[in-house]
């Protein structure tokens, strides 16, 4: 019994002195991420001060107005790592905007996530007389270009409600500042976001103020309706963010946001530095913003929809965190993105002729991915109108 306890102990100093290992990283990286304001900016600025502080690393974070513009970056290898948000699940699909010829399905790795105590949801003005979703019929609904990560999270809170684009003015914007900037003038009549994004407590603090809709956790017919636009949403109650608090908190949705994001080809070493740097160093950011809180390694969600890096995933079996249920669902991820660079491999050897058509060849490839995660027993989600 006594040379058990030894021994447990023994691995105990063995686990812990290879977690607290300083992490040996680049002097100098760099990260995309979202705008200026938005708490995924934010998050990233704290994430940077950590590493300069600690580490003394200089971390650039080069904001993107777009899910292209966060990504591009990293694909043509200006950044080591993008702080992206769901368009990470996305570009690994090869959908919306990652359908074209230029793009195609991406062999994309997480690192770490934050999922906070706030929720993604759309906002209204309190005194708009908007209740609830359904409200949102004959209103103004921005549509930001380039965004689906934001669009597609839009069109499946409207579902909950049994509401599509087709009910509502459809109104389009460059980016995502652009279309908060026209929500608290007035131009539209709601917005897109994180509870605890910065420019929500503008309309927060404006005389018209901001009310969150809600998604009915106990309603089966809307949350079938989510998911059948959205898979990556998860009912959240939240109890962070502009007019919300822990006494009135947001019945909604959530998904990880930022996910910090990089390419399989990443080194391994670098990777496990990164992501040890910013599990030890979490006190120090934690409170960069109200989304911080959600870097902690016990709220990272290990089953998620994209694979993890191995980098990460050597550092997380060091935590004894990383389960075979992980792993089963880590291989799992892989084969569906092996699945789908064979069906764009397959697709531009059989029909070449379409690549210089953009649309005929978006459709083509929407159909041979379909086909070909069907044949192998996934659900391709989306479809070729």
């Amino acid at each position: 019994m006594l040379k058990q306890i030894v021994l447990s102990f023994a691995l105990m100093v063995s686990v812990s002195s290879v977690a607290v290992e300083p992490p040996k990283l680049p002097r100098v990286m760099a990260w995309s991420a979202y705008n200026l304001g938005t708490t995924g900016y934010n998050q990233a600025v704290g994430i940077a001060k950590m590493f300069k502080d600690q580490h003394r690393v200089t971390l650039r974070v080069i904001p993107g107005k777009n899910d292209v513009s966060r990504l591009l970056p990293l694909m043509v290898n200006r950044v080591q790592f993008s702080a992206n948000g769901v368009s990470t699940y996305f570009a690994q699909e090869g959908t919306f905007q990652f359908s074209g010829k230029r793009w195609g399905p991406q062999p994309l790795r997480i690192v770490m996530m934050s999922l906070g105590l706030s929720n993604q949801g759309i906002a209204v003005a309190a005194n708009s007389g908007i209740k609830e979703i359904r409200g949102l019929v004959g209103k103004r609904v921005p549509y930001v270009l380039g965004a689906p990560a934001l669009n597609v999270s839009t069109e499946a809170i409207m579902a909950c409600g049994n509401v599509g684009w087709k009910d509502v003015i459809r109104v389009e914007f460059p980016g995502y500042v652009a279309m908060w900037n026209a929500m608290i003038a007035g131009q539209i009549d709601t917005a897109y976001a994180t509870t605890v994004s910065g420019p929500t407590r503008r309309l927060e603090a404006s005389p018209g103020g901001i009310r969150w809709l809600t998604m009915d956790h106990f309603d089966a017919a809307c949350w079938q309706r989510v998911h059948g636009v959205a898979p990556y949403m998860m009912p959240n109650m939240a109890v962070r963010g502009a007019g919300i608090s822990e006494t009135q908190p947001h019945e909604g949705g959530t998904y990880p946001y930022p996910i910090l994001t990089t390419l399989d080809r990443r080194d391994e070493a670098m990777v496990y530095a990164v992501t040890a740097a910013i599990d030890q160093g979490f006190e120090q950011f934690k409170n960069a913003d109200p989304g911080s809180m959600g870097w902690q390694m016990s709220r990272q969600k290990f089953k998620w929809l994209v694979p993890y890096h191995p980098g990460a995933i050597r550092y997380f079996k060091t935590l004894g965190v990383w389960t075979e249920a992980a792993q089963e669902h880590q291989q799992r991820l892989l084969e569906r993105q092996r699945v789908l660079a064979q069906a764009w491999n397959d697709l531009i050897a059989e029909r070449a002729e379409l690549v210089e058509e953009e649309e005929r060849w978006s459709k083509a490839w929407l159909t041979q991915r379909a086909n070909y995660l069907d044949a192998a027993g996934f659900d391709p989600i989306w479809r070729a109108p």
